[in-house]
């Protein structure tokens, strides 16, 4: 994994400090597209690693019981 790219429960995280910053009014109109940007680009990557794993237990399901190690 990038170094650089949280995982799913850092992004989860930082996206609840996001949603509680626009709650609390604490986003002054200057900072308000970077933390939509930002927002949007956590959940998109929330999506893709839940579609991931989603694929990954679906295979794990698919394998015969006598495969495995």
């Amino acid at each position: 994994m990038d170094t650089n790219t949280p995982g799913y429960a850092e992004a989860i995280a930082e996206i609840e400090r996001i949603l509680d910053s626009f709650n609390n009014e604490q986003v002054d109109i200057d900072g308000l597209a970077a933390q939509v940007k930002r927002a949007t680009e956590l959940i998109s990557m929330c999506r893709e690693k839940l579609r991931k794993a989603e694929e990954d237990v679906a295979k794990v399901l698919r394998e015969e019981p006598g495969e495995k190690g």
